[in-house]
């Protein structure tokens, strides 16, 4: 799943677009639908031609509220920038896009909205290129630019296709088992309780689980789950969540929380990161100023102590520690921006490269610059994690010699596995050099598409007792290798069962409806009235269907001798006990002796003396039949 977030300058017509895209008003606020202008994050949501269904999230774009947009595009994977036609490139326009570029925003789309405003060709034409100038060097550089009119729906499909290329193109986000969902509303429904709203990342969230609200350190519980108003079990990475909380009050919270899993993450104070200082900032940066620090949703107060510079000139990027008045719960990686509390600007931004580096670092160090370069890198272990992600499960021999075969590899690997965020893919434990190796984002997304394609097939065909494996090997596109090291794992993990020549869910069971258990009910009594002249396999599929009659044959509540002739379990057994009786006592048993056992016909006795044949238990010699020695 993705989330779209908007950007762009105020009264540009971000929200009056959303809404022409999705039927959804994302101004909730009084005072914002009679200002007519954006105060507070909105949200909606889309769904794609290719079926697909993507978060919206609408931020403000007046320069007073720029810090309540910050806290809406962090989470999002394209930005729908959004340029007025009769307007063209503003101020907030510029800020947007150098806050899209500090936060690495994959990409996006422009809506040059208003066009409809416009009677002259060349003035559109003339606005076209300067939006096209505006965006060079920057993250939207080259996205395509669509004329549009929310008004009169000019432009609107070519908008949605583009935003669905677009996203397209991006990859999902991995589910490293580590959520986190950076709160950006809180509130209360009425019978339900605490109710909070933010997008997913780095993995999945389901009902019943227990979570930390960080920095608080509370502990709840996953009352219940929404996207996009439709109730779920499980929360992807990527998706926009509502999340029904018990064990909180809505004044326990507040945005810029962070939810996540007990016992992996705690707040910091202190991080070092790589600064990227903008070159339109009003003057230069200097060692220890405070700025305003935001992440995700949360935003503190902090002091920038720079570690290889005595300042910072605009357009320059380098070291520093940041020193947070409030503690917030960071991961290496995140994104964040920086703005003066006056004037009131964005400056710039980067990313934590150490988000616990302990101690307060000497400045003008070389060895402290040296080791934030490495880590800025990434350490063998991420590194060889980037390798996985971006290649798929791979040979442990290919993957190490991919990354340098040698002793750091093999300690990078190791540590990988036992941090869970890689695994073996068979059903052996052993790192041997011929094993598959995957990260834990593609086990978790493989799993999660095989769970989905499961489940459907259960739905769709619920009496057969599962899916065949090579079907499932072909729907999820797996070669046999692959495919055959998933198995072993997900049956190992209790994922799946594996019955051979199918597989299905550990919860599914075949279960008739009402009627057909009936129809099930008259076709046995049926039998058990006349146990040795049943009814033929023709007048059974007539009676219960022939689906219903395989479910029986197959769970073995019917015996099939041949394709005529059917039996109960019990009477079958029987009958095979009284031959072997018979035959022990006089030696052999012919057709007529058996028909005459009971009282049957011809047709059945012969059909069930050439089943018994054909199985092993007696051999035909001349008219008779004998037992066969084990």
């Amino acid at each position: 799943m993705h989330v779209i977030g908007t950007a762009g300058h105020v009264d540009h017509g971000k929200s009056t677009l959303v809404q022409a895209l999705t039927g959804i008003n994302p101004d909730r606020l009084r005072e914002e639908q009679e200002r007519e202008m954006t105060i507070d994050l909105g949200f909606a949501w889309l769904t794609l031609p290719n079926g697909e269904s993507v978060g919206i999230v609408d931020v403000p774009g007046h320069r007073d509220f720029i810090e309540n947009m910050l806290a809406g595009v962090g989470g999002i994977d394209a930005a729908l920038f959004v340029i007025a036609a009769d307007e063209g490139v503003m101020p907030q326009t510029r800020e947007h896009l150098a806050i899209l570029d500090l936060l690495q925003i994959p990409g996006g789309v422009v809506a040059l909205t208003k066009v409809d405003l416009i009677d002259d060709p060349d003035w559109l034409e003339l606005v076209q290129a300067d939006v096209a100038e505006a965006l060079q060097n920057s993250v939207l550089d080259g996205a395509p630019i669509i004329p549009v009119s929310a008004r009169t729906g000019q432009g609107l499909q070519e908008l949605v296709l583009a935003l669905q290329d677009v996203l397209a193109r991006t990859p999902p986000r991995p589910d490293r088992g580590r959520p986190r969902l950076w709160i950006d509303r809180v509130f209360t429904i009425g019978g339900f309780g605490t109710v909070i709203t933010g997008t997913l990342v780095d993995g999945h969230l389901e009902v019943g689980q227990e979570v930390e609200i960080l920095p608080r350190g509370l502990r709840a519980r996953i009352r219940g789950l929404q996207t996009h108003k439709t109730r779920i079990e499980r929360a992807v990475p990527g998706s926009r969540v509502a999340i029904n909380l018990s064990g909180v009050a809505k004044q326990d919270l507040a945005r810029g929380d962070l939810v996540t899993v007990p016992g992996w993450l705690r707040p910091t104070a202190r991080i070092d990161v790589h600064l990227d200082y903008l070159p339109d900032a009003p003057f230069p940066l200097k060692h220890n100023v405070q700025v305003k620090f935001f992440c995700g949703s949360a935003e503190t107060v902090a002091r920038v102590r720079l570690l290889g510079a005595e300042t910072l000139a605009p357009g320059e990027s380098g070291w520093a520690q940041l020193e947070l008045d409030d503690p917030l719960p960071l991961v290496r990686g995140d994104r964040f921006i920086i703005r003066f509390p006056s004037p009131a600007v964005t400056v710039g931004g980067g990313a934590v490269v150490d988000p616990n580096p302990g101690r307060k670092h000497r400045r003008f160090r070389p060895e402290v610059i040296a080791r934030l370069g490495t880590l800025a890198r990434g350490s063998p272990a991420e590194i060889l994690l980037q390798t996985l992600e971006r290649g798929g499960p791979m040979i442990v021999r290919e993957l190490l010699e991919a990354f340098g075969v040698g002793e750091a590899a093999q300690e990078a690997l190791t540590e990988l596995l036992s941090l869970g965020d890689a695994m073996i893919l068979d059903s052996a434990s052993d790192l041997s050099p011929v094993r598959l190796v995957a990260s834990r984002g593609w086990w978790s997304t493989t799993v999660r598409r095989m769970q989905d394609d499961l489940g459907a097939y259960h739905a769709r065909y619920p009496l057969r007792p599962g899916m065949g494996r090579e079907e499932l090997r072909s729907t999820l596109r797996l070669d046999s290798r692959l495919f055959n090291g998933l198995m072993a794992r997900a049956v190992a993990e209790g994922v799946v069962v594996d019955e051979g020549a199918t597989v299905r869910l550990p919860g599914h069971e075949i279960r008739f409806t009402p009627e057909q258990q009936r129809a099930v009910d008259d076709l046995l009594a049926r039998f058990r009235a006349a146990p040795y002249a049943t009814p033929s396999v023709k007048e059974a599929a007539a009676l219960v269907g022939e689906e219903v009659l395989g479910v029986l044959i197959s769970r073995g509540d019917l015996v099939q001798v041949s394709p005529e002739v059917l039996f109960l379990r019990a009477t079958y057994e029987e009958m095979v006990a009284r031959i072997r009786a018979h035959i022990r006592q006089h030696g052999s048993i012919t057709l007529a002796q058996v028909r005459d056992l009971f009282q049957t016909s011809r047709k059945y006795a012969q059909a069930l003396l050439e089943h018994l044949d054909s199985v092993g238990i007696t051999r035909r010699v001349g008219d008779e039949r004998v037992l066969v020695e084990k």
